[in-house]
């Protein structure tokens, strides 16, 4: 099991599996990525150039294993759309110990 940065949100209601993105040898920060539709989130190891669209796939698979299309959910990092999937994690803002919010891009009606 690869070693966790130890930053307080990433031990906030998380699944106890670490996902990973990131390759050997490069240098890693440990995101939490939760879904709106889930009560847990799931810490992903990734390097400062790892690709949203990367990161959310892998959560995606994890927390969401029932979307088979991931365009129909969007992603947010400090309450906003990061409208660029393909961007790393450094170019959108992000750092080591980010909270990434995966949300469905149409409302579902209550019932």
């Amino acid at each position: 099991m690869s070693t966790v940065t130890s930053h307080f949100v990433n031990a906030l209601r998380v699944r106890p599996e670490v996902l990973r993105v990131a390759q050997d040898g490069t240098t890693s920060w440990t995101v939490r990525v939760q879904a709106a539709e889930v009560l847990d989130a799931v810490r992903v190891e990734c390097a400062p150039g790892s690709r949203i669209r990367d990161i959310k796939a892998a959560a995606m698979s994890n927390l969401l294993p029932d979307v088979a299309q991931l365009d129909t959910w969007l992603v947010k990092l400090h309450g906003a759309e990061v409208h660029d999937e393909n961007m790393t994690l450094q170019q959108c803002g992000a750092q080591d110990a980010s909270t990434l919010f995966l949300t469905p891009r149409r409302r579902r009606p209550l019932r």
